[in-house]
């Protein structure tokens, strides 16, 4: 009996990984919005003055102490966080996948798209 993981077993985890990935986001970005409309919702907003994202919304450690401390705005990004995390996920899980199957094509393919996808991310802009 094979140890390597099959393609049937291989896309149901990648299944199953964008479905939690993507619920998991609509939950967050759903509660914070409703979280945030009662916190708010009476709140006119000043269009006069440009404000951007508070310091606290910019970076990823500062979204979520935001979410622990039940920010709402917080939520929301950490929802966005995760959308955005998912296909990333999704990537960095095939490259072990055909690893595990010795597709030497496939994870030098998928490693280049990793690249490419990471330094999108966090490359200097």
């Amino acid at each position: 009996m094979s140890t390597q993981p099959t393609d049937q077993r291989i896309e149901n985890i990648i299944a199953g990984m964008l479905r939690v990935g993507v619920i998991l986001s609509t939950t967050l970005v759903l509660g914070g919005g409703i979280w945030h409309l009662f916190q708010f919702g009476a709140y006119k907003p000043e269009y006069r003055k440009f404000q951007g994202e508070p310091p606290m919304l910019r970076s990823v450690s500062g979204i979520v102490r935001g979410a622990i401390l039940l920010d709402a705005r917080s939520w929301i990004q950490l929802g966005l966080l995760v959308l955005i995390a998912t296909p990333v996920a999704r990537v960095l899980f095939s490259i072990f996948a055909f690893a595990a199957q010795r597709d030497r094509t496939y994870v030098a393919i998928t490693l280049i798209v990793a690249a490419v996808l990471l330094f999108s991310l966090f490359g200097e802009h």
